[in-house]
């Protein structure tokens, strides 16, 4: 049987042509039987990304009407064609200590347009400098939560316009959005944590850009999280996403950053003097969403200005959920909101510890939010010891602590993690560590401090303009 290759210059198709034109090296005759003659027809030749199969097809006859044919089966043997396998781990080892701009190099020569930068912000445009020092085209896209601050949309928007380029934004699907917030309002995520809308407005839209293609680019580094991101290498075969292909293995995820300090990408930032967004300067380092991020307090590590209400040591959205190990996993499948800690977190030490301080038990905060008429003022810091933000407040609560003494006023605070959580976010208006209660003397219900600002001054008016 001949073989032919069909291709896209040919003026006629395999059946248009004479059968005479189909010829072997042996000059075979093609078997007759009876009128019946049986004729070759080309096989097709498959090309695909994996490499060629060559792909049989049945014999073709040509009838008489008074003579029934025999059935008549040709099979060809496959062809084997051997495939490589790139051994993503073994390419790692040799990229180790190549510079990012050497890595996106790399990426750029192996995906070609199959292949875009993950860019949130922050120092993901670094990313977008590497890529444009490659001298190689390439494409940015972007998840736009619906949720952002209006910096960083104008971050966004000086980028596009600094590199001339379009990012290619995802968004979530606004049923899923509708139907989360219809039912649990806008700010749910501060009672049951933040992995439910994540997993909407993030996980979901980069789910699908990421289908569209066979790598991508991020800018995480070894030091932005040494929980979650430490061991993670310049480029792997992503261990949760998939690719156009599909299946296990079908996307290969590139961090050029990941053994760049924060200082040096920020020092790269200003020697190429590239846009950046404005948040940095208010304190801002790891920035997300406007509802879930903050300023971080000095001392602090950058991913704490993250979900801070939460005690989780697993500061991941799901993006990146890969990086986390089984036991982060299963504190991220619980409420997100404390379950490493909810026994009491043993072996962290206890905090606002002072002579004109109460220590309120359970029973005791019973007591005082019964009360509809009380003697004295009271007011009460709900905390965890080991809340960042708790332990921040310590030294201006303890002075406030001193300056009440003798005025009327008492100081008290209420341990709210562990066993007194649920009754704390039931009655006592919990949210986030620290909450601040201001209980009057003429009322049955406590008032909430309403500000982040946590200086001494700042609770003296409070207490001075409720007392």
């Amino acid at each position: 049987m001949a073989f032919s290759i069909a291709s896209s210059s040919s003026s006629s198709s395999p059946s248009a042509i004479s059968p005479t034109s189909y010829s072997r090296s042996s000059d075979l005759k093609a078997p007759q039987i009876g009128s019946m003659r049986l004729w070759d027809r080309p096989a097709i030749v498959s090309l695909s990304q994996r490499g060629c199969a060559l792909k049989p097809v049945n014999a073709e006859f040509k009838w008489n009407d008074s003579i029934v044919p025999l059935a008549a089966a040709i099979v060809e043997p496959e062809v084997a064609v051997k495939i490589e396998v790139e051994n993503y781990e073994q390419l790692a080892e040799e990229l180790q200590n190549s510079s990012p701009l050497e890595i996106m190099d790399k990426a750029f020569e192996k995906f070609g347009n199959d292949i875009a930068i993950a860019f949130s912000g922050a120092e993901d445009v670094a990313l977008i400098e590497y890529a444009k020092l490659t001298g190689r085209p390439f494409r940015v896209f972007s998840l736009d939560t619906g949720r952002l601050n209006p910096e960083t949309y104008r971050f966004f928007d000086a980028v596009e316009k600094h590199y001339g380029i379009h990012i290619e934004y995802m968004f979530p699907d606004a049923v899923e959005v509708q139907a989360m917030v219809r039912s649990k309002g806008l700010f749910s995520f501060y009672e049951d944590g933040h992995q439910e809308c994540c997993r909407v407005r993030k996980v979901r839209p980069l789910r699908r850009a990421l289908k569209g293609l066979r790598a991508w680019i991020t800018g995480q580094r070894k030091d932005q999280s040494p929980g979650t991101r430490s061991g993670i290498p310049v480029v792997q075969v992503d261990p949760v996403f998939e690719g156009m292909d599909g299946g296990v293995g079908s996307l290969i995820k590139w961090n050029p950053m990941a053994n760049v300090e924060g200082l040096n990408a920020w020092n790269f930032l200003g020697a190429m003097n590239v846009p950046v967004n404005s948040l940095h300067s208010q304190g801002y380092v790891s920035i997300g969403c406007e509802p879930c991020t903050r300023p971080i307090l000095p001392g602090q590590h950058e991913r704490e200005g993250r979900w801070w209400w939460e005690d989780a040591k697993a500061k991941e959205c799901g993006l990146h959920k890969g990086n986390l190990k089984q036991d982060d996993l299963a504190q991220l499948n619980g409420n997100g909101n404390g379950a490493i800690h909810s026994n009491g977190a043993a072996g962290v030490a206890d905090i606002f510890n002072s002579q004109n301080l109460v220590n309120l038990s359970s029973a005791g905060i019973g007591n005082l939010l019964r009360l509809e008429s009380r003697k004295e003022p009271w007011i009460v810091v709900l905390y965890a010891p080991w809340c960042q933000f708790c332990q921040g407040m310590e030294k201006s609560y303890l002075e406030l602590a001193d300056k009440l003494a003798g005025s009327g006023v008492r100081v008290g605070k209420f341990r709210a993690d562990g066993d007194g959580k649920e009754f704390a976010k039931q009655e006592l208006q919990l949210g986030s560590f620290p909450t601040i209660l201001f209980f009057p003397k003429h009322s049955s219900r406590p008032i909430k401090y309403p500000s982040e600002k946590r200086d001494v001054d700042s609770l003296m008016a409070f207490v001075n303009a409720l007392r």
